[in-house]
């Protein structure tokens, strides 16, 4: 039994990897920010919640009317990406 993954999945996998460490740069800046304290701190905390939330909406949304997996991971990178530079900056 050939227990590769299809060649159709791979892109998706790798996909998925990158997010999960670009997403780990975005927690450590986030994690920074918040313990320098302050207003600052307290805005990024409020506009975290508030951006998974809806993160999480557009992804049901994005799946529920036909999209797929990958469309979503590609979605959650670029929020991702945004938020990296909105912190690094």
């Amino acid at each position: 039994m050939n227990r590769d993954l299809p060649r159709v999945a791979r892109p998706s996998v790798c996909a998925a990897f990158l997010l999960a460490y670009e997403a780990q740069k975005v927690i450590e800046l986030r994690l920074v920010r918040i313990a320098w304290g302050g207003a600052e701190a307290q805005a990024e905390m409020v506009s975290m919640v508030g951006e998974k939330v809806v993160a999480a909406m557009e992804a049901a949304n994005t799946l529920m009317t036909g999209g797929t997996h990958g469309e979503v991971v590609a979605r959650y990178r670029e929020l991702v990406a945004d938020n990296m530079r909105r912190l690094m900056a």
